[in-house]
């Protein structure tokens, strides 16, 4: 019996010399000179090996089954593979991702009149359900390190969290994420976006181009703190504290928030998870002035400048199977002394509650369709949601007016105590062009129980409007 042919050193050598040239890590093919060099390597290699396979099948015993000069040009590449393995490492290449996404988006709003591009418009502009976290550019850096810390920033300039929270900041993220006692207990510092509910902040994680009601009118921006993160098998947890929508409190508010989230994947196909702030946050009703009953005059409040003691909460839950994806959302929430009826000089609490599910069906394996509905009961108090302590005529929040006899719209539609309900429903589908192009449409109809969305065109309040968006996403 034969025993099989051993490999020849040569067939050896080449291997070894083709493994390191495809080691190197594959963040370095954004380097030209790199990959111009890598190639001229690789065709070395693919020339020597030819010029092996031309020799005789069958060398002579002792023979090594390549030249000497052939056997000095591949150690020659050796070398130089190693020593552009190690510059990559010491210009701090190793372990780091870059991506970025970036989403036009085309909006027709119908009361407000508007037909126009988003696309990185600025801080002056309102943040409203047609012009939130959408018309962005973001790119993404992240890093780990070989003891296990992660970095991580994210810019989005203009339409970031940073813009809404910080002054125009261009920073969407800035966190470091540090091993403690093993890699699964963490310790995550720095600006991180909010986690609440199942709709996430940027656009190529979300199905449509519009948020929810609960994303953008009961959930927070971001948190500047400390948090202690855990994983334990299918659950993961995070607990906190930090500054509420703020890089730095102003004086006076000394008393961080406590965050929170939770979350159990059940395995591959589902999941649900809850989070929940308490804590002292900025109130924007006590920045506000009322009709003295004494004098007749406007009155600051006394407590303007100062936070007040917030409680949200809410359930979410996944659920993934074929064609089928369907998510849905609970959220509570009231904070104290932020309502917006407060004409008497008295500052009366804000409370919500609300709901949101959205189910996507795949009609082909590129084409998506979606359907969403929300609602949100705000009537207690004239109302007044997270960061929403006045009676906002775009987003329909507050309390509604009517014409009185002169056809002026100066009086309320149930008295300014009566807050409005609002809800929304959103048709929507988006197409996968390629593997990092999206395209987006969706058809939205909000309402409210009150006529609280001022028409620009015909100087009206009504109980509805209509949406149009279309966008692209682009990601890498």
């Amino acid at each position: 019996m034969t025993r099989p042919a051993k490999p020849s050193l040569n067939a050896i050598a080449l291997a070894a010399a083709a493994a390191a040239c495809l080691s190197l890590p594959v963040a370095a093919q954004g380097n030209d000179e790199l990959l111009k060099e890598l190639k001229a390597l690789r065709e070395r290699v693919e020339q020597l090996e030819r010029q092996v396979k031309a020799q005789p099948a069958a060398p002579k015993p002792g023979e090594w089954g390549m030249t000497p000069e052939q056997a000095r040009e591949l150690n020659r590449i050796a070398v130089k593979t190693e020593a552009l393995q190690d510059n990559f490492t010491d210009q701090g290449y190793k372990g780091l991702k870059i991506s970025g996404q970036i989403d036009p988006a085309y909006i027709i709003n119908r009361r407000q009149n508007d037909r126009t591009f988003v696309f990185l418009n600025n801080g002056d502009a309102r943040y409203t359900y047609d012009n939130s976290y959408f018309g962005m550019a973001v790119i993404d850096f992240e890093k780990e390190t070989e003891s296990g810390a992660r970095w991580k920033l994210t810019l989005a300039p203009e339409r970031g969290t940073g813009a809404v929270a910080n002054s125009r900041s261009i920073v969407h993220e800035a966190s470091v994420s540090l091993p403690l006692s093993d890699l699964q207990t963490r310790l995550w510092l720095g600006q991180i976006p909010d986690w609440t509910g199942y709709e996430i902040t940027l656009p190529a994680g979300n199905k449509l181009i519009t948020h929810n009601l609960l994303f953008d009118f009961t959930a927070p921006t971001s948190y500047t703190g400390a948090v202690l993160d855990i994983t334990r098998g299918k659950w993961w947890s995070r607990v906190g504290l930090a500054n509420f929508n703020s890089a730095r409190q102003s004086p006076g508010n000394n008393t961080p928030a406590l965050i929170y989230r939770v979350d159990y994947s059940k395995g591959e196909f589902s999941g649900f998870g809850f989070s929940g702030v308490h804590g002292k946050i900025p109130n924007f009703a006590a920045d506000g002035v009322y009709n003295d009953p004494a004098t007749g005059d406007e009155t600051p409040f006394p407590s303007a400048g100062k936070s007040t003691t917030a409680n949200l909460f809410e359930v979410d839950a996944f659920f993934t199977r074929g064609d089928w994806s369907l998510f849905g959302q609970i959220s509570v929430g009231q904070q104290k002394g932020a309502a917006i009826f407060n004409s008497d000089g008295v500052l009366r609490n804000a409370k919500w509650w609300g709901l949101s599910s959205t189910a996507a069906y795949k009609l082909t394996p590129r084409l998506e369709g979606v359907l969403r509905a929300d609602y949100i009961n705000n009537k207690s108090n004239g109302g007044g949601l997270l960061g929403y302590s006045g009676d906002d005529k775009v987003n329909g929040i507050g309390r509604g007016l009517v014409p009185n006899v002169d056809g002026e719209y100066v009086d309320f539609a149930k008295g300014e105590s009566i807050g409005s309900n609002r809800w929304a429903l959103t048709l929507g589908m988006n197409y996968l062009f390629d593997e990092s192009t999206i395209f987006k449409f969706e058809l939205r109809q909000d309402s409210a129980s009150q006529p609280v969305f001022y028409d620009t065109k015909s100087s009206r309040y009504y109980k509805s409007n209509t949406l149009l968006g279309a966008s692209v996403v682009v990601s890498f």
